[in-house]
């Protein structure tokens, strides 16, 4: 049986398209963002909860628009039933709220962490399974809470070591009042400038109003149908959404003189003042969150304020965070909506951008500390060395390689960057003694050195040898010097 195993046809190891296998130096740095967002989130009081991958389709068809039903992965249930992979947390979380009245009483906070799916295009820091990190309120219609989220964003930003970043704010309340006042009032053409208002920093402002009006070519030749509005109508939209001010309140006065009067207005502008007002008293600077007329969220179920976190350093990576308030969303569900709002972290393309731009550090271990042996220590010694730092909180691995040299052993420290060696000779071990190196320093000093004798002595030079009663404090004590070099 093993030998047709063995001549058995082999399968090429092969990733399949969109989805990315995730490495030691890839989750040590996605754990600590994820921590540091985590903070973030429970210090607001957001709850942990977690959702199935698969919903029933029903569930999920319609909720995100037209675009987002072609994105879907559909599948069988072994029953027979049509079910469908999530394409985002959200609609989850709605029908949650709609299946646990009991349970998740309004108002209710929660933050989940997960893959979702959607059938997209790849690109950089874009992917077809991606992961997605949730905050979402339910229960008040408030734009204090809106004030909330846009505040946890910077807060995010600035957790994950991101100084240089802005928070676009705009509401589709306000769009809706524009469309409506340039007489764009049906349903389809309305979504469909929308889409094309949503496209505006990909593809610049000639292409949108080539898709406003008649329509275009794209790269590839194929035409891209346009809303057919007039010039007039399409001058109006543009010069509505290239609208600034210093300050938010100042965008604010200007949306309202460009904005035809009436009752739609009325409530959008109150909404934004209000928005604006909180976002003051939460001290989020005017540089990171700013109101922008031309930003208009993908999805159809956004019912208020919506906004996204672009990094001006990393233009190319597009929205790494995204949301707004959805008041309709668990209607679906139930006979009375619930009123919602949130935003997600793309925690894919949030990583592939701080690596651009050398936010995070290369790791490829959390190991502290590597326990060696020389001659003929028992692996049973090692093993109670290794029990001993971790249960002073210090992270241990045993070397167990087929080879066992010192050099052998180095190497493998070296490779993952392991910070400190702990020796066992037989020597030392019949004298109540331990040998503890300091790889890092040892490293640092040897960088410049080219002469031989010279490059060994500064090795020696980071090693010392302890009593077995002290080694823990020497340890730690090289640790903290270590990271005290390193920031």
């Amino acid at each position: 049986m093993k030998d047709v195993e063995r001549n058995a046809p082999k399968v090429e190891a092969r990733t399949v398209k969109g989805c990315q296998d995730l490495l030691p130096e890839d989750m040590i740095p996605r754990k600590k963002v994820v921590r540091a967002i985590e903070d973030v989130f429970e210090r607001y009081g957001f709850l942990p909860i977690e959702t199935p991958a698969l919903e029933h389709l029903e569930t999920l068809l319609g909720a995100g628009g037209e675009e987002t039903n072609k994105e879907l992965f559909r599948l069988e249930s072994p029953e027979g039933d049509p079910i469908a992979l999530r394409f985002d947390m959200t609609v989850p979380f709605a029908r949650l709220l709609a299946q646990y009245p009991d349970k998740l009483k309004t108002p209710f906070r929660r933050y989940a962490c997960g893959p979702v799916w959607r059938a997209d295009k790849p690109g950089p820091g874009r992917f077809r399974q991606f992961t997605q990190f949730d905050i979402d309120a339910a229960g008040s219609e408030s734009a204090a809470v809106d004030a909330e989220i846009i505040a946890i964003m910077a807060e995010v930003m600035q957790a994950v070591g991101i100084g240089d970043f802005v928070v676009l704010v705009n509401n589709r309340k306000v769009v809706d009042a524009l469309l409506y006042g340039h007489n764009v009032r049906c349903p389809a053409r309305h979504k469909h400038v929308l889409r094309v208002i949503d496209k505006l920093a990909k593809v610049g402002i000639e292409n949108v109003r080539l898709e406003l009006g008649e329509g275009r070519m794209d790269e590839s030749g194929d035409p891209i149908p346009g809303v057919k509005l007039d010039k007039e109508t399409i001058d109006g939209l543009l010069s509505f959404l290239a609208i600034q001010a210093d300050t938010r309140h100042g965008i604010v006065e200007a949306m309202r003189a460009a904005l035809p009067p009436g009752e739609q207005t009325d409530a959008a502008m109150a909404e934004m003042d209000e928005l604006a007002s909180n976002l003051d008293a939460l001290g989020v600077d005017e540089k990171h969150a700013v109101f922008a007329p031309s930003l208009a969220r993908g999805l159809d179920y956004y019912t208020g304020p919506v906004f996204e976190t672009i990094l001006p350093n990393a233009p190319e990576f597009g929205s790494v965070m995204g949301g707004g308030r959805y008041n309709q969303l668990v209607a679906r569900f139930l006979e009375e909506p619930i009123p919602c709002t949130g935003m997600s972290v793309g925690l894919d393309r949030l990583m592939a951008a701080l690596r651009y731009l050398g936010v995070v550090p290369e790791e490829k271990t959390i190991v502290e500390a590597l326990v060696m042996t020389l001659g003929n220590v028992p692996v049973s010694e090692a093993m109670r060395v290794a029990a001993e730092l971790r249960g002073n909180g210090i992270c241990a691995e045993v070397y167990f390689g087929a080879k066992r040299s010192l050099k052998a052993q180095l190497s493998h420290a070296d490779r993952f960057g392991i910070p400190v060696a702990v020796i066992l000779g037989e020597d030392e071990l019949a004298q109540g003694m331990v040998s503890v190196k300091d790889l890092m320093a040892g490293k640092q000093q040897r960088a410049d050195i080219s002469d031989h004798d010279t490059y060994r002595k500064a090795g020696k030079a980071t090693q010392v040898t302890v009593p077995n009663t002290i080694l823990i404090d020497t340890v730690r004590n090289l640790l903290e010097h270590d990271r005290g070099q390193s920031e």
